[in-house]
């Protein structure tokens, strides 16, 4: 095949791809500016909004990592397809309950979306394995992933922004579900499976382990949320219980010939920084999404702050945002090429850092949030289409999928690390004095952008350590070699 015709088939895939990416986006973007309309509807709490983000957050860091080694041993055109049909299962049940305890299990089961990008990247990586510029090419296709991935957030932040303030919840909730099904169509018949899949056997042991360990950590993250829960002492022991489950998940996929996880691959100088940098950046771009929308909506003349905005209001915040996210995912290659993949990870997390450290004293006026979140859009849009691409181009032949997606895993872990610490400070405040009503508490807010801003400041120095060569097609040949010799 000629490198045009590889190229046209590749960006073929692409096109359906985007598709795909778009409807994530809606499925991220749709449902944040009716986050209160959906508390008051199942009357909680503005801070128990996080139970069901840091839900979705938990299964997300349980199916990332067994749906990527399945992609890599059977398809990942396949695991696409089976991950959409259970979202669109999940968000067909959101309109017709007004169930908490529902809607918490419905939503948590729609995370199977987050699986969708880092199959995509993978798929993408083996489809262009023998072509020139390899790694410049996947980086091209994640931006393009990305801008559709945020276009569909935009549009479905402002049309779920004007939706919910003339019609009944019911109706809102059923249109994103329905665009769930419409794209399970797309993946089945203009999607081909990825060449060459590995084949082996796949680690159940692995995986029960890594899921207790995960269930035991969320889960006493989530204790720690309820009502006494940081000073009782079983909360705190289901949360080492949790790390302690890690330790004989690790020595068990040291020795399995076929591994879940690839555990070696976090010792790596040129993904381990990336692992980590993907965990802190979960914090501000996973954890911090419901606050910023309850925080734009908490009516200042009862509570002396936020800015009192209506739905609508909300999603232009919100579009505005993803709007900066996709010039930095589209601008990421082209500054990648004239500098260093690494030198542009770092920047990007400068400028998340700083946007939301700019919240502290700027916070009060329409204008300070919109600039705010453009510095942040600008850097996050950059991360999340760099770091899969720069996982797939450092990780090993036969470990593509499962590279990408311990990125999602690791940035979902620490989304819901971010989600409890942020549901409890909304509720009680750094002082301890409870919130009042159903808005968060001002200082909880504080500590939401404190976080967040030193997390990815905290990042930018972690990727000075990663080599120069790192996430070049230097670097990927050389590791390609390292898995051919025997």
């Amino acid at each position: 095949m000629t490198r045009t015709a590889a190229l046209g088939t590749l960006a073929a895939v692409v096109g359906f791809l985007a598709f795909v990416e778009f409807t994530s986006g809606v499925l991220q973007g749709y449902y944040t500016p009716m986050l209160t309309d959906i508390a008051r509807h199942l009357g909680i709490h503005d801070a128990d909004v996080n139970w069901l983000e840091g839900a979705q957050l938990m299964l997300s860091a349980l199916v990332v990592p067994a749906f990527a080694k399945l992609g890599d041993m059977i398809g990942h055109k396949r695991m696409l397809l089976i991950s959409t049909a259970l979202t669109a299962a999940a968000a067909l049940v959101l309109p017709f309950t007004d169930s908490f305890v529902v809607f918490l299990v419905a939503w948590a089961l729609m995370g199977f979306y987050v699986v969708w990008l880092p199959l995509e990247i993978a798929l993408i990586w083996s489809r262009s394995r023998r072509m020139e510029g390899r790694s410049l090419i996947t980086a091209r296709a994640a931006g393009l992933l990305v801008a559709a991935l945020e276009g569909g957030a935009i549009i479905g932040a402002l049309v779920g922004g004007a939706l919910i303030d003339v019609l009944p919840l019911t109706v809102v909730l059923l249109i994103p579900a329905l665009l769930v099904v419409v794209c399970f169509f797309v993946i089945l018949f203009g999607v081909k499976e990825s060449p060459e899949p590995t084949g082996g056997t796949f680690d159940t042991v692995g995986l029960v382990l890594i899921s207790l360990a995960l269930i035991c950590f969320t889960g006493g993250l989530g204790m720690l949320r309820l009502e006494g829960g940081l000073e009782n002492p079983w909360s705190w022991g289901v949360v080492v219980l949790g790390l302690a489950l890690i330790v004989p998940f690790v020595l068990w996929e040291l020795r399995h010939a076929d591994p879940l996880i690839d555990v070696r691959m976090f010792r790596s100088p040129a993904l381990g920084p990336v692992f980590l940098t993907a965990g802190l950046f979960g914090v501000s771009v996973l954890g911090a999404q419901a606050p910023l929308s309850t925080f734009a909506r908490t009516d200042p003349t009862v509570y002396g702050y936020g800015l009192g905005t209506t739905g609508f209001a909300t999603s232009l915040i919100i579009g505005i945002y993803l709007i900066a996210m996709i010039t930095g995912a589209l601008l990421f290659p082209g500054i990648a090429r004239r500098t260093a993949p690494r030198l542009t990870l770092m920047g990007a997390s400068v400028l998340v850092g700083v946007g939301f450290l700019l919240f502290l004293p700027f916070h009060d006026t329409y204008l300070q949030l919109v600039t705010n979140m453009v510095i942040v859009g600008l850097g996050s849009g950059a991360l999340v289409a760099a770091l899969p691409a720069a996982a797939a181009s450092a990780a090993p032949a036969t470990q593509t999928g499962v590279a990408t997606g311990l990125t999602n895993s690791v940035k979902t872990v620490g989304g819901a690390i971010a989600s409890c610490i942020f549901g409890i400070a909304l509720l009680q405040g750094v002082g301890g004095a409870v919130a009042e009503g159903t808005a968060g508490s001002l200082s909880g807010y504080f500590t939401v952008w404190i976080v967040c801003g030193v997390t990815a400041l905290a990042a930018a120095a972690l990727l000075v350590f990663v080599p120069k060569q790192a996430f070049t097609d230097r670097a990927a040949a050389s590791e390609d070699e390292v898995v051919a010799t025997p």
